[in-house]
């Protein structure tokens, strides 16, 4: 069986990026798969996923905080969030699914229905 598996997020341009990498949680059950991404203060316009060529890349935005003041130190400016996957060949790519609420990103990933597990009856 194979697994999901992280890569390495580089900039395609000559231009450094900086991206921040969520952190994940990854459930696997006989239907496929279910990603958590952790990503607070982003909402669900702040957010995109794309699939192409059996990857897929979750990448969002925070916006900065327009609080008043000068900040005297900050870990959570405004910064991209980035993470691509390879995925299992057995993910149906019609059948993912996203949502998000209170910063946590849930992505399901369900299998082809031709990959799933089914008993055979003996005739």
């Amino acid at each position: 069986m194979s697994q999901i598996a992280t890569c390495e997020s580089r900039p395609t341009t000559a231009e450094r990026v900086e991206y921040t990498i969520p952190a994940v949680n990854l459930r696997h059950d006989e239907d496929g798969y279910t990603l958590e991404v952790e990503m607070p203060g982003v909402s669900k316009s702040g957010v995109e996923i794309t699939f192409d060529d059996g990857k897929l890349t979750v990448a969002g935005q925070r916006a900065k905080s327009e609080a008043p003041g000068k900040a005297v130190y900050a870990e959570s400016a405004g910064h991209g969030f980035r993470r691509i996957f390879d995925l299992d060949p057995s993910i149906d790519p019609e059948k993912i699914s996203a949502s998000i609420d209170q910063g946590l990103l849930t992505v399901r990933l369900s299998k082809a229905e031709a990959s799933k597990p089914r008993k055979i009856a003996v005739g």
